[in-house]
């Protein structure tokens, strides 16, 4: 591909979620990033301004719905509003990490929906399409009634890992049952067996390991799940995997949230390395010496030239 993308009706936009990744996405697809700015009134109101003709144009808009993941929400939506009224032909939303998407659905009485809400507010406010990745659960492409392409973060780690070149025996680790489908992706293409870490949580972002499914005795066990947040869950995993026979233990996920003791769990913990992936941008401060990034911008920038050369996106599943 060469490094100039030829058609001119093709703009690529960034908000303030991930400007670095904007960046690469921009380079892979072989365009400027568009020209705007995302500004705030003294109240705190959001004010975007586009500042070039996207009229008749195919407008994509990089933005993860992270921490502040509100403030995120709502410059999404604004600027799809201002993108609706400037005449964009299509308004496509490329989403590397979808917040809200833990309550997909109701797990206790009275509870809200809200993964379809923000499915609901995306299409109400114009967007077209969506392309995404890793979603918490698949079914939410359902929530949606215009096209989403839903990509995986597991090639990106498993080629990761593919090139440790393990000698010895290797396991993959789901930290709990809805995981399962994760990690037997990534067994596949490392070749390897899986197990899995049987928890129970008693309340959010408190989780209690029971026992593991599945044999780790001296092996290097490999832990994938698709979201880190508080770290209680992967590291109370990985002190399982441990205390069972495994010799070393990685952590790995697409999206890394990492908040509130999220970084002092991981150093201290028996984890050697957690590979994560650039959806969401992370602090300086939350730069540890185990942490290792992988960029999702090759396969988002593929997407996007896909999706507008009217390609099948299904290949990239395959990389």
């Amino acid at each position: 591909m060469s490094n100039q993308y030829l058609d001119p009706n093709l703009k690529i936009f960034t908000l303030n979620s991930n400007k670095k990744l904007a960046e690469e996405i921009a380079k892979v697809v072989g365009v400027e990033l568009g020209k705007c700015s995302v500004t705030q009134f003294s109240d705190g109101e959001i004010q975007i301004n586009i500042e070039e003709s996207i009229r008749g144009c195919d407008v994509y808009v990089i933005q993860s719905t992270s921490f502040p993941v509100n403030e995120r929400l709502m410059e999404l939506l604004i600027m799809v509003d201002a993108l609706k009224r400037a005449s964009a032909r299509t308004i496509n939303i490329v989403i590397p990490y979808y917040g809200y998407a833990r309550q997909d659905r109701k797990a206790r009485a009275r509870e809200p929906i809200t993964a379809k809400l923000v499915a609901n507010l995306l299409e109400t406010a114009g967007a077209t399409r969506i392309i995404t990745l890793d979603l918490h659960a698949p079914q939410i492409q359902g929530f949606f009634d215009i096209p989403i392409d839903h990509l995986m973060g597991v090639p990106i780690l498993a080629s990761y890992f593919q090139g440790k070149n393990f000698t010895d025996d290797i396991v993959i680790v789901s930290p709990d049952h809805g995981g399962v489908t994760r990690a037997r992706k990534l067994a596949e293409r490392l070749k390897a067996p899986i197990a899995i870490i049987d928890k129970r949580r008693p309340r959010p972002n408190v989780a209690e390991v029971m026992n593991i499914v599945g044999n780790v005795e001296g092996k290097i066990a490999i832990l994938i799940d698709d979201i880190i947040d508080t770290a209680g869950t992967i590291t109370l995993a990985a002190n399982a995997l441990v205390e069972n026979g495994a010799r070393e233990v990685y952590a790995s996920c697409t999206h890394p949230v990492l908040s509130g003791p999220a970084i002092d769990r991981i150093n201290h913990s028996v984890i050697k390395e957690l590979v994560v992936t650039n959806s969401i941008c992370l602090p300086e401060e939350k730069r540890i010496d185990k942490l290792v990034e992988l960029s999702v911008a090759p396969l988002l920038g593929e997407a996007i030239i896909r999706v507008h050369e009217d390609q099948s996106v299904s290949p990239l599943f395959d990389i």
